[in-house]
Protein backbone atom coordinates (compact mmCIF):
# COMPACT_ATOMS: atom_id res chain seq x y z
CA UNK A 1 0.00 0.00 0.00
CA UNK A 2 0.60 3.62 -0.51
CA UNK A 3 2.26 5.12 2.64
CA UNK A 4 1.09 8.76 3.61
CA UNK A 5 3.68 11.53 4.52
CA UNK A 6 2.92 12.13 8.32
CA UNK A 7 2.42 15.83 8.85
CA UNK A 8 5.96 15.98 11.20
CA UNK A 9 9.27 14.85 10.87
CA UNK A 10 10.71 12.43 13.90
CA UNK A 11 14.00 12.58 15.19
CA UNK A 12 16.10 10.45 16.75
CA UNK A 13 20.15 10.73 17.58
CA UNK A 14 21.99 7.40 17.96
CA UNK A 15 24.77 6.44 19.93
CA UNK A 16 26.44 3.61 21.82
CA UNK A 17 27.94 3.83 24.70
CA UNK A 18 31.41 3.14 23.36
CA UNK A 19 34.37 5.12 22.11
CA UNK A 20 32.40 5.14 18.58
CA UNK A 21 28.99 6.49 18.38
CA UNK A 22 28.13 4.66 15.17
CA UNK A 23 31.67 5.47 12.54
CA UNK A 24 34.70 3.23 13.56
CA UNK A 25 37.92 5.14 14.76
CA UNK A 26 36.04 7.93 15.07
CA UNK A 27 37.29 8.10 18.49
CA UNK A 28 40.58 8.90 17.02
CA UNK A 29 39.42 12.60 15.03
CA UNK A 30 40.82 15.47 16.67
CA UNK A 31 37.45 16.86 16.99
CA UNK A 32 35.60 13.93 18.49
CA UNK A 33 34.99 13.74 22.38
CA UNK A 34 33.40 10.87 22.99
CA UNK A 35 36.35 8.69 24.57
CA UNK A 36 35.93 12.07 27.61
CA UNK A 37 32.45 10.55 27.10
CA UNK A 38 33.04 7.23 28.63
CA UNK A 39 33.80 8.47 32.04
CA UNK A 40 31.50 11.71 32.40
CA UNK A 41 28.42 12.38 33.20
CA UNK A 42 28.56 16.13 32.23
CA UNK A 43 29.33 15.00 28.69
CA UNK A 44 25.91 13.18 28.67
CA UNK A 45 24.31 15.72 30.34
CA UNK A 46 25.14 18.29 28.07
CA UNK A 47 24.27 16.28 24.86
CA UNK A 48 20.90 15.53 26.07
CA UNK A 49 20.13 18.93 26.60
CA UNK A 50 21.34 20.08 23.48
CA UNK A 51 18.70 17.25 21.76
CA UNK A 52 15.96 18.39 24.13
CA UNK A 53 16.66 22.17 22.78
CA UNK A 54 16.70 21.09 19.13
CA UNK A 55 13.30 18.86 19.91
CA UNK A 56 14.38 15.67 19.24
CA UNK A 57 12.00 12.53 20.14
CA UNK A 58 14.75 10.91 21.81
CA UNK A 59 18.05 9.50 22.16
CA UNK A 60 18.86 5.97 21.37
CA UNK A 61 21.13 4.05 22.82
CA UNK A 62 22.47 0.87 20.90
CA UNK A 63 24.09 -1.56 22.44
CA UNK A 64 26.23 -4.69 22.08
CA UNK A 65 26.95 -6.19 25.52
CA UNK A 66 30.50 -8.19 24.38
CA UNK A 67 33.33 -7.68 22.15
CA UNK A 68 32.78 -9.10 18.46
CA UNK A 69 34.50 -12.26 17.83
CA UNK A 70 33.02 -13.65 14.73
CA UNK A 71 35.99 -12.39 12.74
CA UNK A 72 38.82 -14.85 12.79
CA UNK A 73 36.60 -16.85 15.79
CA UNK A 74 37.84 -13.88 18.30
CA UNK A 75 37.44 -10.57 19.20
CA UNK A 76 41.30 -9.02 18.60
CA UNK A 77 40.23 -6.43 16.27
CA UNK A 78 37.45 -5.28 17.44
CA UNK A 79 39.63 -4.72 20.54
CA UNK A 80 42.45 -3.24 18.58
CA UNK A 81 40.53 -0.47 17.02
CA UNK A 82 37.91 0.21 19.16
CA UNK A 83 34.74 -1.69 17.59
CA UNK A 84 32.05 -0.78 19.84
CA UNK A 85 34.48 -2.03 22.68
CA UNK A 86 34.28 -1.19 25.74
CA UNK A 87 30.88 -1.27 25.58
CA UNK A 88 29.65 0.47 29.16
CA UNK A 89 25.84 -0.68 30.25
CA UNK A 90 23.53 1.84 28.30
CA UNK A 91 21.23 2.70 31.57
CA UNK A 92 22.73 3.98 34.25
CA UNK A 93 23.79 7.14 31.36
CA UNK A 94 19.87 6.68 30.00
CA UNK A 95 18.98 7.99 33.94
CA UNK A 96 21.42 10.64 34.07
CA UNK A 97 20.53 12.11 30.69
CA UNK A 98 16.93 12.07 31.81
CA UNK A 99 17.58 13.65 34.67
CA UNK A 100 19.36 16.61 32.76
CA UNK A 101 16.11 16.59 31.06
CA UNK A 102 12.52 17.34 30.91
CA UNK A 103 11.16 16.18 27.36
CA UNK A 104 13.40 14.19 25.62
CA UNK A 105 12.80 10.35 25.38
CA UNK A 106 15.59 7.64 26.51
CA UNK A 107 15.58 4.70 24.36
CA UNK A 108 17.36 1.93 25.79
CA UNK A 109 18.59 -1.49 24.34
CA UNK A 110 17.93 -4.44 26.58
CA UNK A 111 18.76 -7.87 25.24
CA UNK A 112 16.39 -10.90 26.11
CA UNK A 113 19.23 -12.91 26.07
CA UNK A 114 20.39 -13.94 29.61
CA UNK A 115 18.38 -11.64 31.73
CA UNK A 116 14.82 -12.44 32.95
CA UNK A 117 12.09 -10.72 31.99
CA UNK A 118 11.10 -9.48 35.88
CA UNK A 119 14.88 -8.20 35.79
CA UNK A 120 14.61 -6.16 32.67
CA UNK A 121 10.65 -4.90 33.27
CA UNK A 122 11.97 -3.60 36.63
CA UNK A 123 14.78 -1.48 35.04
CA UNK A 124 13.16 -0.26 32.45
CA UNK A 125 10.04 0.35 34.46
CA UNK A 126 11.79 2.30 37.68
CA UNK A 127 13.80 4.70 34.86
CA UNK A 128 10.26 5.20 33.10
CA UNK A 129 8.71 6.17 36.55
CA UNK A 130 11.91 8.40 37.22
CA UNK A 131 11.40 10.09 34.08
CA UNK A 132 7.79 10.52 33.99
CA UNK A 133 7.32 8.67 31.27
CA UNK A 134 10.00 9.18 28.67
CA UNK A 135 11.48 5.71 28.73
CA UNK A 136 11.46 3.29 25.04
CA UNK A 137 12.66 -0.37 25.08
CA UNK A 138 14.84 -1.22 21.79
CA UNK A 139 13.76 -5.12 21.86
CA UNK A 140 17.30 -7.52 20.52
CA UNK A 141 17.25 -11.02 21.13
CA UNK A 142 21.00 -11.34 20.99
CA UNK A 143 21.95 -12.58 17.73
CA UNK A 144 25.73 -12.34 18.68
CA UNK A 145 27.21 -15.78 19.54
CA UNK A 146 29.77 -13.95 22.13
CA UNK A 147 26.70 -12.22 24.06
CA UNK A 148 25.15 -16.14 24.51
CA UNK A 149 28.35 -17.55 25.53
CA UNK A 150 29.34 -14.11 28.21
CA UNK A 151 26.35 -14.67 30.04
CA UNK A 152 26.26 -18.12 30.35
CA UNK A 153 23.54 -19.23 28.15
CA UNK A 154 25.42 -21.50 25.56
CA UNK A 155 25.61 -21.08 21.74
CA UNK A 156 22.66 -18.69 20.05
CA UNK A 157 19.54 -20.52 18.81
CA UNK A 158 18.82 -19.78 15.27
CA UNK A 159 16.68 -16.56 14.31
CA UNK A 160 12.78 -18.33 14.48
CA UNK A 161 13.77 -19.49 18.07
CA UNK A 162 15.68 -16.41 19.71
CA UNK A 163 12.32 -14.46 18.53
CA UNK A 164 10.16 -17.40 19.73
CA UNK A 165 11.65 -16.75 22.94
CA UNK A 166 12.08 -13.01 22.89
CA UNK A 167 7.76 -12.85 22.26
CA UNK A 168 7.42 -15.18 25.39
CA UNK A 169 9.78 -12.54 27.17
CA UNK A 170 8.16 -9.70 25.64
CA UNK A 171 4.06 -11.31 26.68
CA UNK A 172 5.31 -11.71 30.17
CA UNK A 173 6.83 -7.69 30.72
CA UNK A 174 3.01 -7.10 29.51
CA UNK A 175 1.56 -8.82 31.75
CA UNK A 176 3.39 -7.98 34.50
CA UNK A 177 2.98 -3.99 33.24
CA UNK A 178 -0.79 -4.54 33.68
CA UNK A 179 -0.52 -6.65 37.01
CA UNK A 180 -0.46 -3.15 38.63
CA UNK A 181 -3.28 -0.28 37.36
CA UNK A 182 -2.69 3.33 37.89
CA UNK A 183 -6.22 3.42 40.24
CA UNK A 184 -4.60 0.32 42.35
CA UNK A 185 -2.00 2.85 43.74
CA UNK A 186 -4.06 4.99 46.49
CA UNK A 187 -0.71 5.97 49.13
CA UNK A 188 -3.67 7.40 51.64
CA UNK A 189 -2.22 8.99 54.53
CA UNK A 190 -5.10 8.85 56.40
CA UNK A 191 -5.89 5.06 56.12
CA UNK A 192 -2.33 3.67 56.00
CA UNK A 193 -3.53 1.97 52.46
CA UNK A 194 -1.00 1.69 49.94
CA UNK A 195 -2.32 -0.12 47.49
CA UNK A 196 -5.75 -1.82 46.50
CA UNK A 197 -4.75 -5.82 46.34
CA UNK A 198 -7.78 -6.74 44.64
CA UNK A 199 -6.86 -4.41 41.37
CA UNK A 200 -3.36 -5.87 41.71
CA UNK A 201 -3.18 -9.08 39.52
CA UNK A 202 -0.65 -11.96 39.75
CA UNK A 203 1.34 -13.23 36.94
CA UNK A 204 1.55 -16.78 36.21
CA UNK A 205 3.03 -17.84 33.29
CA UNK A 206 3.57 -20.89 32.06
CA UNK A 207 5.61 -20.62 28.01
CA UNK A 208 7.70 -23.02 25.73
CA UNK A 209 11.01 -21.13 26.89
CA UNK A 210 9.99 -19.21 29.63
CA UNK A 211 8.27 -18.80 32.97
CA UNK A 212 7.19 -15.97 35.28
CA UNK A 213 5.10 -15.99 38.85
CA UNK A 214 5.25 -12.57 40.56
CA UNK A 215 3.36 -9.26 40.81
CA UNK A 216 5.27 -6.45 39.39
CA UNK A 217 7.91 -4.45 42.14
CA UNK A 218 7.47 -1.21 40.04
CA UNK A 219 4.77 1.31 40.18
CA UNK A 220 2.85 2.16 36.68
CA UNK A 221 4.15 4.82 35.05
CA UNK A 222 2.33 7.68 33.12
CA UNK A 223 3.01 6.45 29.94
CA UNK A 224 1.89 2.99 31.24
CA UNK A 225 5.11 1.20 30.25
CA UNK A 226 8.05 2.08 28.26
CA UNK A 227 7.61 2.89 24.39
CA UNK A 228 8.22 -0.52 22.52
CA UNK A 229 10.40 -0.29 19.34
CA UNK A 230 12.85 -2.51 17.90
CA UNK A 231 15.15 -2.61 14.66
CA UNK A 232 14.68 -6.19 13.23
CA UNK A 233 14.03 -7.06 9.50
CA UNK A 234 14.27 -10.58 8.89
CA UNK A 235 11.10 -12.60 7.83
CA UNK A 236 10.72 -13.60 11.98
CA UNK A 237 11.82 -9.94 12.98
CA UNK A 238 9.28 -8.14 10.62
CA UNK A 239 6.51 -10.83 12.17
CA UNK A 240 7.76 -9.92 15.81
CA UNK A 241 7.45 -6.29 14.85
CA UNK A 242 3.97 -6.76 13.53
CA UNK A 243 3.06 -8.05 17.31
CA UNK A 244 4.40 -5.72 19.19
CA UNK A 245 6.92 -2.82 17.84
CA UNK A 246 5.50 0.50 18.25
CA UNK A 247 8.31 1.96 16.65
CA UNK A 248 11.30 0.76 14.48
CA UNK A 249 15.00 1.58 13.44
CA UNK A 250 15.75 0.69 10.32
CA UNK A 251 19.29 1.22 7.50
CA UNK A 252 18.74 0.99 4.27
CA UNK A 253 20.74 2.22 1.56
CA UNK A 254 18.31 3.31 -1.23
CA UNK A 255 14.49 5.32 -1.34
CA UNK A 256 13.71 1.50 -3.26
CA UNK A 257 15.40 0.09 -0.37
CA UNK A 258 13.59 1.93 2.37
CA UNK A 259 10.13 1.81 0.26
CA UNK A 260 10.12 -2.21 -0.18
CA UNK A 261 11.04 -2.65 4.10
CA UNK A 262 8.24 -0.31 5.09
CA UNK A 263 6.02 -2.90 2.64
CA UNK A 264 7.20 -6.11 4.23
CA UNK A 265 6.06 -4.63 7.55
CA UNK A 266 2.54 -3.01 5.75
CA UNK A 267 1.90 -6.29 4.95
CA UNK A 268 2.60 -8.16 7.84
CA UNK A 269 0.78 -5.63 10.23
CA UNK A 270 -1.97 -6.49 7.78
CA UNK A 271 -1.95 -10.11 7.82
CA UNK A 272 -2.70 -10.28 11.58
CA UNK A 273 -5.30 -7.05 11.52
CA UNK A 274 -3.54 -4.59 12.69
CA UNK A 275 -4.59 -1.06 12.41
CA UNK A 276 -2.38 1.27 13.93
CA UNK A 277 0.68 1.62 11.57
CA UNK A 278 4.44 0.33 12.40
CA UNK A 279 6.29 3.67 12.62
CA UNK A 280 9.96 3.07 10.73
CA UNK A 281 12.59 5.63 11.83
CA UNK A 282 15.47 5.33 9.15
CA UNK A 283 19.55 5.71 9.88
CA UNK A 284 20.94 8.49 8.02
CA UNK A 285 24.77 9.62 8.73
CA UNK A 286 24.36 13.03 9.20
CA UNK A 287 27.60 15.72 8.06
CA UNK A 288 27.08 19.20 7.99
CA UNK A 289 29.73 22.06 7.23
CA UNK A 290 29.81 25.42 5.88
CA UNK A 291 29.58 23.62 2.38
CA UNK A 292 29.12 20.67 0.60
CA UNK A 293 32.98 20.30 -0.44
CA UNK A 294 33.59 20.87 3.18
CA UNK A 295 31.48 17.77 4.43
CA UNK A 296 32.94 15.54 1.77
CA UNK A 297 36.44 16.66 3.28
CA UNK A 298 35.12 14.99 6.88
CA UNK A 299 34.01 11.85 5.31
CA UNK A 300 37.08 11.01 3.54
CA UNK A 301 38.79 12.14 6.60
CA UNK A 302 36.67 9.82 8.52
CA UNK A 303 36.41 6.87 5.67
CA UNK A 304 40.32 6.87 5.20
CA UNK A 305 41.27 6.06 8.88
CA UNK A 306 39.50 2.81 8.76
CA UNK A 307 41.40 0.02 8.33
CA UNK A 308 40.10 -2.93 6.26
CA UNK A 309 40.34 -5.43 9.48
CA UNK A 310 38.85 -3.33 11.40
CA UNK A 311 35.63 -3.21 8.89
CA UNK A 312 35.58 -6.77 8.19
CA UNK A 313 35.82 -7.47 12.39
CA UNK A 314 32.55 -5.07 12.90
CA UNK A 315 30.30 -6.31 9.49
CA UNK A 316 31.78 -10.49 10.32
CA UNK A 317 29.76 -9.99 13.79
CA UNK A 318 26.83 -8.51 12.36
CA UNK A 319 25.87 -10.89 10.09
CA UNK A 320 27.00 -13.71 12.02
CA UNK A 321 29.89 -15.05 9.07
CA UNK A 322 33.52 -15.03 10.13
CA UNK A 323 34.45 -13.29 6.58
CA UNK A 324 38.28 -13.28 7.37
CA UNK A 325 38.97 -15.98 4.50
CA UNK A 326 36.30 -13.89 1.75
CA UNK A 327 38.11 -12.31 -1.03
CA UNK A 328 37.35 -8.69 -0.23
CA UNK A 329 37.50 -7.55 -3.72
CA UNK A 330 34.72 -10.73 -5.06
CA UNK A 331 31.01 -9.41 -5.10
CA UNK A 332 29.72 -10.19 -1.68
CA UNK A 333 26.71 -12.92 -2.00
CA UNK A 334 26.74 -14.39 1.62
CA UNK A 335 23.05 -16.37 2.03
CA UNK A 336 22.86 -16.93 5.80
CA UNK A 337 24.52 -16.14 8.82
CA UNK A 338 23.81 -16.71 12.60
CA UNK A 339 23.77 -13.13 13.27
CA UNK A 340 20.94 -10.19 11.85
CA UNK A 341 19.44 -11.44 8.85
CA UNK A 342 17.73 -7.99 8.02
CA UNK A 343 21.28 -6.71 7.52
CA UNK A 344 22.49 -9.19 5.66
CA UNK A 345 19.80 -8.32 3.41
CA UNK A 346 20.40 -4.92 3.38
CA UNK A 347 24.22 -5.15 3.04
CA UNK A 348 23.98 -7.25 -0.03
CA UNK A 349 21.08 -5.27 -1.91
CA UNK A 350 22.21 -4.52 -5.56
CA UNK A 351 23.48 -0.79 -5.63
CA UNK A 352 23.12 1.38 -9.00
CA UNK A 353 22.24 -2.64 -10.61
CA UNK A 354 25.36 -4.48 -9.47
CA UNK A 355 26.59 -6.12 -6.43
CA UNK A 356 28.80 -4.50 -4.24
CA UNK A 357 32.15 -5.73 -3.24
CA UNK A 358 33.07 -6.98 -0.29
CA UNK A 359 35.42 -4.08 0.21
CA UNK A 360 32.60 -1.89 -0.67
CA UNK A 361 29.67 -3.06 2.28
CA UNK A 362 32.43 -3.30 5.10
CA UNK A 363 33.62 0.00 4.27
CA UNK A 364 29.78 1.47 4.23
CA UNK A 365 29.29 -0.41 7.02
CA UNK A 366 32.36 0.70 9.06
CA UNK A 367 31.16 4.38 8.26
CA UNK A 368 27.40 4.63 9.11
CA UNK A 369 26.01 0.84 9.44
CA UNK A 370 24.91 0.95 5.80
CA UNK A 371 23.05 4.12 6.04
CA UNK A 372 22.85 6.79 3.63
CA UNK A 373 24.52 9.50 3.94
CA UNK A 374 23.45 13.03 4.31
CA UNK A 375 25.70 15.89 3.98
CA UNK A 376 26.53 19.36 3.07
CA UNK A 377 25.70 23.42 3.86
CA UNK A 378 22.46 22.90 6.93
CA UNK A 379 20.36 23.98 3.61
CA UNK A 380 21.17 20.65 1.60
CA UNK A 381 21.37 19.15 5.14
CA UNK A 382 17.56 19.94 5.31
CA UNK A 383 16.43 19.91 2.12
CA UNK A 384 18.08 16.35 1.49
CA UNK A 385 16.32 15.15 5.06
CA UNK A 386 12.77 16.67 3.83
CA UNK A 387 12.98 15.15 0.26
CA UNK A 388 14.56 11.76 1.83
CA UNK A 389 11.73 11.65 3.98
CA UNK A 390 8.70 12.72 1.48
CA UNK A 391 10.27 10.10 -0.77
CA UNK A 392 9.75 7.69 1.05
CA UNK A 393 7.16 8.40 3.73
CA UNK A 394 8.62 7.17 6.45
CA UNK A 395 7.78 8.45 10.24
CA UNK A 396 11.31 10.29 10.37
CA UNK A 397 15.05 9.25 11.09
CA UNK A 398 17.48 7.68 13.33
CA UNK A 399 20.55 10.59 13.11
CA UNK A 400 24.21 9.40 13.16
CA UNK A 401 26.26 11.95 13.83
CA UNK A 402 29.85 10.55 13.21
CA UNK A 403 31.50 13.37 15.63
CA UNK A 404 29.95 13.86 18.91
CA UNK A 405 29.55 16.37 19.88
CA UNK A 406 30.19 18.96 17.48
CA UNK A 407 28.01 17.15 14.47
CA UNK A 408 25.22 17.18 16.77
CA UNK A 409 25.37 20.58 18.07
CA UNK A 410 25.76 21.81 14.49
CA UNK A 411 22.47 20.15 13.09
CA UNK A 412 20.90 21.69 15.70
CA UNK A 413 22.16 24.95 15.56
CA UNK A 414 21.65 25.20 11.90
CA UNK A 415 19.46 22.85 10.85
CA UNK A 416 16.58 22.33 13.17
CA UNK A 417 15.56 25.97 12.60
CA UNK A 418 15.46 25.11 8.91
CA UNK A 419 12.94 22.08 9.26
CA UNK A 420 10.71 24.26 11.64
CA UNK A 421 10.69 27.09 9.36
CA UNK A 422 9.88 24.69 6.40
CA UNK A 423 6.94 23.34 9.03
CA UNK A 424 7.79 20.09 9.05
CA UNK A 425 9.17 19.40 12.35
CA UNK A 426 7.79 20.87 15.79
CA UNK A 427 9.17 23.99 17.82
CA UNK A 428 7.84 22.73 21.03
CA UNK A 429 7.01 19.04 22.72
CA UNK A 430 3.52 19.12 22.72
CA UNK A 431 3.13 15.48 24.35
CA UNK A 432 3.00 14.61 28.48
CA UNK A 433 5.31 11.52 27.47
CA UNK A 434 7.90 10.10 25.05
CA UNK A 435 4.52 7.54 23.78
CA UNK A 436 2.48 10.97 22.91
CA UNK A 437 5.82 12.62 21.18
CA UNK A 438 6.86 10.10 18.93
CA UNK A 439 3.90 8.31 18.11
CA UNK A 440 1.83 10.96 17.06
CA UNK A 441 2.06 13.03 13.73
Amino acid sequence: MERDVPKQLHLCQMFFYSPISNTILSWADPDDRQIEGLTSFSYWQDIARTLEQGCFDAVFLADTQVARSEYEGQPDAALKYGVVWPAHDPVPIAAVMASATEHLGIAITQSTAGTAPYVAMRKLSTLDCLSHGRVAWNIVTGGFAAEHFAVGVGTAPDTETRYAQADEYVAICKQLWDSVPADAILADRSTGIFADPSKIKRVDFEGSYLRCKAVSAALPSPQGYPVLVMAGASGPGVSFAAHHAEVVFANQPTVEAMRAVQAKFDAAAAEIGREEPIRILFGVQVIVADDREGAQRIADRLAAKVPLEASLARLSSSIGIDLSTFDPDEPFTPTQGRGSQGHLASYTSRIDGRQPTLREVAGRVAISSGAPQVFGSPQEVADQLEQLWRDTGCHGFNIYSPIVPAGIDRFVKDVVPLLQEKGIFRRRYEGRNLRENIVGD
